[in-house]
This record gives C-alpha cells, sequence and structure tokens, in this order.
C-alpha cells in the first residue's frame, strides 16, 4: 500500500502517518528527512543536491523528484507513506508522472481538513518529544496536555521548536499550504481530480477530532 498525505503543520499529520506507519508496516517518509540523508550522501546526486543547498538555492524540481522516488524505491518495498511532498502543483505532476514511468502505485491520498486559525493555535501549543517526535502532546489540548513537562507517552523530556513560537514563520508555512493556486492545496486537489477519474483513492479526514477518532475513521477507509 503506497500513501500520499497532505495536512496543515497543526494537523496532526505525523502523528496519524505514525500510527499508519505501525498499522501496515509501511516507511514513514518524511521529505525534510529525505534532505538530511541526501546532503551527508556520496553519490552523484547526493553531491548535486549539497552543492544547491550550500549556495542557497531551492534545488530543482527534477532533482527533487530523483531524489524522493530513490527513497521510496529504496525504503518503501513493502509500502511507503509519503509525507511533507509535494508542495506545490507542478511537483504534484511532476511526481504523479515518475510514478507512472516507474511502474508505481498511488493507492490512497490522505487529506487532513483543519481551519488555519485552529491550526496556528495548535502549532504554538506543541511540543516535541526527544524519543519520538510523533508522540502527540500539546499544553492546549487537554486530550494530550503532558504532564511535569514530560511526554505522556513515554516520559521522555519535551522540547519546543523555535519556529513554532514563531507567528510570523507559522503564516509563512500556513500561506504556502493553504495556497489552492499553486500551493501545497492546490497539489493535493490535483490529486483528488486524478481520484475522480479513478485513478486514485482521495480520503478525506476532519482534523478537528481527537486522534483517536481520526485514526479510526482513516483506517475504516482504508482498505
Amino acid at each position: 500500500m503506497n500513501i500520499l498525505i497532505f495536512g496543515p503543520n497543526g494537523s496532526g499529520k505525523g502523528t496519524q502517518g505514525d500510527l499508519i506507519r505501525q498499522k501496515y508496516n509501511l516507511a514513514h517518509i518524511e521529505s525534510g528527512a529525505i534532505f538530511r540523508e541526501h546532503i551527508g550522501g556520496g553519490t552523484e546526486l547526493d553531491k548535486k543536491i549539497k552543492a544547491y543547498i550550500d549556495r542557497g538555492d531551492l534545488v530543482p524540481d527534477d532533482i527533487t523528484i530523483s531524489m524522493v522516488l530513490e527513497t521510496l524505491k529504496s525504503k518503501g518495498e513493502n509500502g511507503w507513506l509519503l509525507d511533507g511532498f509535494p508542495r506545490n502543483m507542478v511537483q504534484a505532476e511532476k511526481l504523479w508522472e515518475a510514478l507512472q514511468k516507474e511502474g508505481m502505485s498511488l493507492d490512497y491520498v490522505v487529506e487532513i481538513l483543519l481551519p488555519c486559525e485552529v491550526a496556528k493555535n495548535r502549532i504554538i501549543g506543541r511540543r516535541l518529544c526527544k524519543k519520538n517526535n510523533n508522540h502527540p502532546n500539546n499544553i492546549f489540548i487537554d486530550a494530550i496536555r503532558p504532564k511535569d513537562d514530560k511526554c505522556r507517552v513515554c516520559g521522555a523530556g519535551l522540547s519546543a521548536r523555535s519556529d513554532d513560537q514563531d507567528e510570523t514563520a507559522i503564516n509563512k508555512r500556513h500561506d504556502i499550504y493553504y495556497n489552492t493556486q499553486n500551493g501545497t492545496l492546490a497539489a493535493a486537489y490535483y490529486y483528488k481530480k486524478l481520484a475522480d477519474g479513478g485513478r486514485t483513492k482521495y480520503i478525506e479526514l476532519n482534523g478537528g477530532g481527537s486522534i483517536d477518532s481520526i485514526r479510526e475513521t482513516l483506517l475504516s477507509k482504508l482498505s
């Protein structure tokens, strides 16, 4: 099973992705981790990526797609869940074309729906477990409020990302995500149109529910 997941920062996308990974034994592949791995690698592709980043340039989409595909093939033999990519319409189109060329299926596309202001407040209250960033902890949500500054799941220490406390940075990320013309939602809607044509399946989830209710709904639609 191969899955693409969309959701704004603060929607619980990472938490749900981790739950799916555990349930179906999929590789949970996050775009940020892909870049970090390739920056430190020694292949020709790795060197090209590092050169762009060292210059402060954006990595071209064609190179990014090659990097993503390489990771999906090397780590996703038993299926994968791709999180954090694509981020715009052009990337969505190129990723679909590349998957088709490689004969790789995209079985489900999942979108977690959440109003921008709600997502913003969740980000500000988010705390990261030092053992597993996908353990849910938020000082503003009673159901997942940590106790004594310790992770409510495993008891490890917690921290807050500096950019999670920066409203300007949060707004910038959300401006990209909620842009339906050429941002991340435009990419999601590209796959929604493909689903309307029967080429994949598209699942919409209400991100305002509890972690467990969202998980139950998602698992009931994955088959």
